[in-house]
This record gives C-alpha cells, sequence and structure tokens, in this order.
C-alpha cells in the first residue's frame, strides 16, 4: 500500500487499535455486514471493534486488517463526495473503527455490551462463532446474530446466556438503510430486547420487532415481489427496464410514502378483496390465494377509513388531516424524484 490515502488508513487503524479494548459495539466478522455495522455505529461517534475468527498468520491477518480499513475510507469518501459525511470527519469515523483477529478477542469481546453476529451463513460458522463469543464476551453482554435465514430460536441454544440473544436482520448497505428487523425467541429477556431497540434508535435506526418467523418481514415480502418479477420476464409481460421502471416509479415511490397494510386501509380492504379475486381466477390460485385474514375484515365490514376499522384502527383520527399528511409524504417523494413540476395552471398564469 503506497498510496498517501493508504498511509492515512494505516494510521487510523493503529489509533483505533489502541482504542479498542474500550469498544462497547463489537461486530463479529470482518465481512460485509460486520464492516457496514462497524460504520453505522462510528458514523454516530461510537467506537466499534471489527473481530475476525479466522486463524490467520500475522501477514494475512495484516492485509486483511488493512483490505478493510482502506474499503471503509473508500466508502466514507464517497459518502463525502455525495454530501451525507464532511470531508473532515473522515479520518475521525475510521479512527473509531478497529480490527481484531482471534488473538485479541477476549480482551475485545469481554468489554462489548452489544456484539453483532456476522460470519458466513451456515450452521457450522454460527455455532463455532456464537458458542465462542458466548464464552469469552461479558455475561451482561447482548449477542445479536443478523442473519437472514435461521431462527433465533434455532441459534438460541448456541450461546452460553440464550436469554441475552436475540436476532437483528440489518439490510445492506447497513450504514444507510434505516431498518433493522429484532427477532427475540421465546426466552429472550425483554430487557435486553428493549436495551438492543434503544441502542439501534440512538444511531438512527427505525428496529421493528418481529416474531421468530421464517423471512422476518422485510426478506418475506420481497422474495415473492422478485420473485413475480422474474416471472413477468419470463412470461414476456414487459423487459426487464420497464419493471424497474415501474418498481421505483410506481411500487417502490408508493411504499416508501405509506406503508402496506396503511396502504390498504386508505384503499379499502374490499379493493383487495376484489383484485385478489381476479388474479387468482385469471393467473395463479395459488399465489393469490385469499388470506383469512382479508375474508373476515370484508365480513366484518372492516375495509379501512371508510369504516374507522381495518388493519389500523381510525376511531377518533381527523381524517381529513390523515389524508393531508398521507398526501405531503407522497409529495415529499415526488421532490426527492425530481419530479414536482409545475402544474399546467401555474405556467398559463406565469403567461397571462
Amino acid at each position: 500500500m503506497n498510496t498517501v490515502a493508504d498511509a492515512a488508513t494505516e494510521t487510523a487503524a493503529a489509533r483505533a487499535v489502541a482504542a479498542s479494548p474500550h469498544a462497547r459495539i463489537v461486530a463479529l466478522g470482518a465481512g460485509r455486514m460486520g464492516r457496514g455495522i462497524a460504520m453505522a455505529y462510528a458514523l454516530r461517534g461510537h467506537a466499534v471493534a471489527i473481530v475476525d475468527f479466522k486463524p490467520r498468520d500475522a501477514a494475512a491477518f495484516a492485509e486483511l486488517q488493512q483490505s478493510a480499513m482502506h474499503e471503509l475510507r473508500l466508502t466514507l469518501q464517497q459518502l463525502s463526495e455525495l454530501g451525507s459525511v464532511p470531508a473532515n470527519q473522515i479520518d475521525h469515523c475510521l479512527g473509531l473503527i478497529s480490527v481484531h483477529g482471534v488473538g485479541e478477542a477476549p480482551q475485545v469481546l469481554g468489554a462489548a455490551e452489544i456484539i453483532f453476529e456476522g460470519v458466513p451463513e451456515t450452521l457450522e460458522a454460527k455455532r463455532d462463532a456464537l458458542g465462542r463469543a458466548g464464552e469469552l464476551a461479558n455475561p451482561k453482554a447482548l449477542i445479536a446474530s443478523t442473519t437472514s435465514t435461521m431462527l433465533a430460536s434455532d441459534l438460541a441454544p448456541m450461546v452460553s446466556r440464550p436469554q441475552r440473544f436475540m436476532n437483528a436482520h440489518w439490510l445492506n448497505p447497513a450504514y444507510i438503510i434505516p431498518l433493522v428487523e429484532v427477532s427475540p425467541h421465546d426466552g429472550t429477556d425483554s430487557a435486553a430486547v428493549d436495551q438492543l431497540l434503544h441502542s439501534l434508535e440512538s444511531i438512527g435506526k427505525v428496529p421493528v420487532r418481529c416474531a421468530c418467523s421464517p423471512g422476518y418481514i422485510v426478506p418475506r415480502l420481497q422474495t415473492l415481489v422478485m420473485n413475480e418479477a422474474a416471472r413477468m420476464v419470463e412470461e414476456g409481460v414487459a423487459t426487464a427496464e420497464q419493471i424497474d421502471l415501474a418498481t421505483r416509479h410506481g411500487l417502490g415511490f408508493r411504499f416508501a410514502a405509506i406503508g402496506v397494510l396503511e396502504f390498504i386501509d386508505y384503499g379499502g380492504n374490499d379493493i383487495l378483496f376484489h383484485a385478489n379475486n381476479y388474479l387468482a381466477k385469471n393467473l395463479d390460485a395459488n399465489r393469490y390465494a385469499m388470506p383469512d385474514i382479508v375474508r373476515q375484515y370484508m365480513q366484518e365490514g372492516k375495509v379501512g377509513l371508510r369504516s374507522a376499522s381495518g388493519f389500523h384502527s381510525y376511531e377518533g383520527l381527523d381524517l381529513e388531516a390523515y389524508r393531508r399528511d398521507v398526501l405531503a409524504r407522497t409529495l415529499g417523494m415526488l421532490r426527492h424524484f425530481g419530479l414536482d413540476t409545475p402544474s399546467a395552471t401555474s405556467n398559463d398564469e406565469k403567461g397571462n
């Protein structure tokens, strides 16, 4: 590594190594997720230690350490160029992140308050990492797996204090996407869940709690959407380019301003009911099978805003103020897309 930037990266890494025993946040695993979580916390002023459990000789570990810090610097530089991070804060942020090997793990993990496990998605890797982390961690430390495919109830037996364990599913890139899906198992201490939620909120994340169920919330939803998009290409419904345009400017645009269930209530559960019936009849009865709750709400007359009851309750709510808020959110997205052009009326008025 011969560039000035590389030299600065090595200097930042050396500073961070000296301070690392005091890091209260540890990312276990030096891959994409571990580095992303480290940056998410460092950007909010927290010292973070990345721990690599893989056995490496000194030269291999030095290469990993330098590579990780170099990648983090490049990412911070990109964020700075895009106006997200002040250029004069790059070195400070890097100075809060350190990378450690197996030899330093006992000291680093022993000082941690929260450990995010982000090793590869295999049972063998999880069992090894969680088992060792449980032995080395402070008894009061939280351990959260970032797995996207395994249930917290399946992983909990791998740690020595399962009451301090849960899943915390971050979406990549972890330092940008606000959402973190927190999924405890039945034996997770509620105070531990609250502690993790508070920590995530303190760095600007939007944590949501969900049951110990396959796919959490977002992966379960987005897998269906992605599969259906792939089918439409396969069936010749539209090109990939046209489907992506429709997704960004319609589906994604809409659901960035209003939640999925909120949208059902806003338009009316009856609309979903009839659309479901039509698509089940004309496309695939299995893929568009009617959820029992939709049918139940139709029978009970719970159609959303019009009945003041649906997936959400609207009793006592100022509906006009609520509709105005939804409109404001949507217009905010329009401005973000740069599509909030003046109306024809305003143009005519300017011409008169």
